[in-house]
């Protein structure tokens, strides 16, 4: 299908600080630099909309008024105002384009009815861990009132990793042949840096010279698992005592906002205490990507033994820097990463252990940190780019009565 079209974007999450943030600013600029061809539509709050600067001449802007942030409105326990969305989709109502696509959910919004529409799901983890993902009953509801609606509006819907499309298929219902994957990628940050560079960035985060460091980077929501990180470290703490070696730091990287959904009232200061590692721990809050790079290229592991992860693109960022990764088997990280670190059962705190006590040891912390290297490479925002530009053909397709592009497996 080579006709021009006009591709309506929801703009309202590329402000967004969370990972469903970064694939949106990621990936679109990747399909405006790769599908000139085409004309993209952005709509969205002029705050939203001004976090990126595309400068393509293939990108138009449609600014719609907004009460309350697209970004905050997102978080578990926020609001989202019935008259933002309202405004949203008669301004996409006006526009008319020929496709629209939804990069999260998390913001999604009622379309026009008929209108061809390719919506994000990055995962089925809230269905599968409500109690873990959502703080209250009413932001339970309303989320589950929101995806159905996605769904069932939705041409087709789009997701991150072949394993994401078997939880979505299996935990929201949505048959295969409406589900179309583009994976994700590190971005162009995110290299492997020198030596100096990371003493340097370890040394901000409270890290003292010539000791280890483990880093975890992303929300403290109770379904990633952080409380059992500090558990398994509290163990290599202990054995580092008693054997008299340098004592391994944690490193603990993103922000404890509402935009966090249960924030960090998971039992994480609690299991610190607990094991009495206080003085090891270091909490950074937000680090810029370019000294989040230095630190990643420096540690021991990244990670991420999550209950789940519908891609897991902390991870492949470490990995792009170099890195091993300790991550959850309930990913598809065990095989974009294969040999690129260990991976674990989410909750199995002695498989955990194991695996960062192995990472200790300097020559299997450098042949994983290689392995994951090349790994991550293989992974572009390009590739992405084409596989989302596919979907938008399909969903195009669908809505002409042509035969659309057959789903691959």
């Amino acid at each position: 299908m080579s006709a021009a079209l006009r591709v309506g974007v929801d703009a309202s999450c590329l402000a967004n600080g969370r990972g469903y943030g970064r694939f949106t600013r990621e990936l679109l600029a990747a399909l405006v630099e790769s599908a000139r061809e085409h004309q993209f539509v952005l709509f969205g709050d002029h705050a939203s909309v001004a976090s990126v600067d595309l400068g393509a001449p293939n990108v138009e802007v449609v600014h719609v008024a907004q009460n309350v942030s697209p970004a905050r409105a997102a978080a578990a326990n926020g609001y989202r105002s019935p008259a933002d969305m309202l405004r949203l989709g008669r301004a996409v109502w006006r526009d008319r384009p020929d496709v629209f696509w939804s990069p999260s959910v998390y913001t999604y919004f009622p379309l026009p009815p008929g209108q061809p529409s390719l919506v994000t799901i990055h995962d089925a983890i809230t269905e599968r861990f409500p109690e873990l993902t959502m703080p209250t009953w009413r932001a339970r509801f309303f989320w589950k009132a929101k995806v159905r609606l996605a769904i069932s509006q939705a041409t087709l819907v789009l997701t991150v990793s072949d394993f994401a499309a078997r939880e979505i298929e299996q935990v929201l219902g949505v048959s295969r042949d409406r589900l179309r994957v583009a994976g994700e990628a590190a971005a162009r940050t995110f290299r492997p840096s020198t030596e100096r560079e990371s003493a340097s960035a370890a040394r901000a985060a409270g890290v003292p010279d010539g000791s280890p460091w483990f880093t975890y980077v992303g929300g403290f929501t109770p379904h990633k698992h952080v409380d059992r990180i500090v558990r398994a470290h509290g163990v290599l703490v202990g054995e580092a005592l008693e054997r008299g070696v340098p004592l391994p730091y944690l490193v603990l990287v993103g922000t404890t906002s509402a935009d966090n959904f249960h924030g960090v009232g998971s039992g994480i200061h609690e299991a610190i205490a607990q094991c009495g590692t206080e003085e090891f721990v270091r909490w950074t809050g937000f680090v810029p990507d370019e000294e989040l790079r230095h630190l990643l290229s420096g540690t021991r592991a990244l990670l991420l033994p999550s209950a789940n992860e519908g891609f897991g693109l902390p991870a492949v960022e470490a990995a792009a820097c170099g890195a091993p990764v300790v991550a959850t088997t309930a990913s598809p990280l065990p095989q974009l990463l294969e040999g690129g670190g260990y991976f674990v059962a989410p909750g199995d705190v002695g498989a955990l252990v194991a695996a960062m006590r192995t990472l200790l040891d300097d020559g299997e912390r450098e042949r994983c940190g290689r392995i994951a290297l090349e790994r991550a490479g293989r992974l572009t925002w390009r590739a992405s780019a084409r596989a989302t530009l596919s979907a938008i053909h399909d969903v195009v397709a669908l809505a002409r009565r042509e035969a659309p592009i057959p789903a691959v497996s």
